[in-house]
């Protein structure tokens, strides 16, 4: 029974649940890989190179589901679960979605059903993952790669912007399921330069500093809940120093004389 003394007051942080998503070899398995304690899902090859646990590779559904179990019902340290990736485990889940209804692919599955029937999937492992936080305080990173499409912008005119790569319906259920959308990419920066005959130039210039996206723009897509700074370099413990409420960009130490000034 409900009553005003079940309210709760104040801050209660539940472990968070992270999508981290960007251009090809950022960094966004290194990223999970400095969390606390992570140990990985992985649904494609690509951390043999990382100091980390990790399960062996997926390659049916039922393998990450069987992971998530695994992490649920046995006991161990782990504070971090790292998926990595979610496009590669969209494969899989359209494999499992295409052998219930006996089709080779998921375009066969009329009117686009396919796609629908794949979000009982999605859900299935949001709910996996969503027993492993509240039970066992369990962070959640997911990583996913990012791909370019266009977004019609009913006050402006279309435009380009990144986003994860992942069916539209199912990258809008996990974006709203994660309290943090992050998208990671590189500075680049623009050079303009007259050719003559009133013609000009532009071409771009990577400083090669990763940084991590906080907050939606028409180039990305974005989000978070705890007031980050719109942009900042891609480092987790920059990240989990915000989650504790400190403000690493900010130097504690003293000015020396000549920054002091007058």
């Amino acid at each position: 029974m409900t009553s005003l003394k079940t309210i709760q007051k104040g801050r209660h942080q539940l472990p968070r649940r992270v999508l981290l998503y960007g251009v090809h070899g950022v960094g966004k398995s290194t990223f999970g890989a400095m969390a606390e304690k992570p140990i990985f899902i992985q649904t494609e090859e690509g951390i043999n190179d990382l100091e980390v646990d990790r399960f062996p590779l997926a390659t049916r559904y039922a393998d990450v589901l069987a992971s998530l179990s695994a992490l649920y019902s046995e006991p161990h340290e782990y504070r971090t679960v790292v998926i990595d990736s979610l496009d590669w485990l969209e494969r899989l889940i359209f494999a499992e979605v295409c052998a219930e209804r006996g089709v080779e692919s998921i375009e066969d599955i009329g009117y686009a059903k396919g796609y629908v029937f794949a979000l009982s999937q999605w859900r299935e492992v949001l709910a996996g993952l969503d027993a492993l936080r509240s039970q066992h305080g369990m962070q959640v990173i997911l990583i996913a790669h990012a791909q370019i499409e266009k977004f019609n912008n009913p006050e402006t005119d279309t435009y380009d912007r990144y986003v994860p790569r992942l069916q539209k319906q199912a990258s809008a259920l996990i974006q709203e399921w994660c309290d943090e959308v992050l998208f990671a990419t590189y500075r680049v920066l623009t050079k303009t330069t007259s050719e003559g005959f009133d013609r000009k130039r532009t071409q771009g210039i990577g400083t090669g500093e990763r940084i991590i996206r906080t907050a939606e723009r028409p180039a990305h897509v974005a989000k978070n809940r705890l007031n980050l700074p719109e942009e900042f370099p891609l480092d987790y413990r920059l990240y989990a120093a915000f989650v504790r409420g400190e403000n690493p960009l900010v130097s504690t130490e003293p000015a020396t004389t000549s920054e002091q000034g007058n």
